[in-house]
């Protein structure tokens, strides 16, 4: 059993002990200790050891297997999704709109979408650029909270291309809460 604890001004952050191995690279984390405590999935969707297919197909493998902790509330999935309903086709049944409409249920949002009024797969902003191109836009980067963490969202900042194409070739996407 793999821990990892740090210690951040008694901030706890924790790999749960319901940690799937074979879908390693989306991994449920405790954040303990600060003002509210929480379950934190932090997500690279990118697998090339998993022959059933990587990308949004390793977000939809987690979001069945860890679906009890998403029962929960107090919930973020965050980080590089690999995905937008622009590509459903690709991916046959578990693709983008399958993972959000699921989260959908257990009443966990895309902050961008909601907060902004943004429609799925037509993104006002991009969050990546195809080999660092200006004209190949995609928003693919996301942050889903639960409805109980969704109302203390504060504001949320998406970085530009001119800013940060130098050091990636994706832009943050920046949420802040008030707790």
């Amino acid at each position: 059993m793999l821990r990892i604890y740090i210690l951040i001004q008694h901030i706890k952050f924790q790999l749960l002990d319901q940690h799937n191995k074979d879908i390693k690279i989306i991994s449920p984390i405790s954040v303990i200790g600060g003002p509210l405590d929480f379950t934190l999935f932090a997500i690279w969707a990118s697998n090339p050891n998993d022959h059933d297919g990587h990308y949004i197909e390793q977000v939809w493998k987690a979001i069945n297997h860890y679906d009890q902790l998403l029962n929960n509330g107090r919930t973020i999935l965050t980080g590089d999704f690999n995905s937008n309903k622009i590509w459903d086709r690709k991916h046959g049944n578990a693709n983008h709109s399958a993972v959000v409409s699921k989260l959908a249920e257990k009443n966990i949002c895309s902050v961008y979408h909601r907060l902004l009024d943004q429609e799925q797969g037509k993104e006002n902003h991009p969050t990546f650029f195809l080999q660092r191109n200006k004209e190949k836009p995609y928003h693919i980067d996301y942050c889903f909270t639960s409805e109980d963490l969704y109302s203390k969202v504060k504001n949320i900042e998406i970085g530009t291309y001119e800013d940060w194409i130098n050091y990636s070739d994706h832009t943050p996407l920046i949420i802040n809460f008030d707790l």
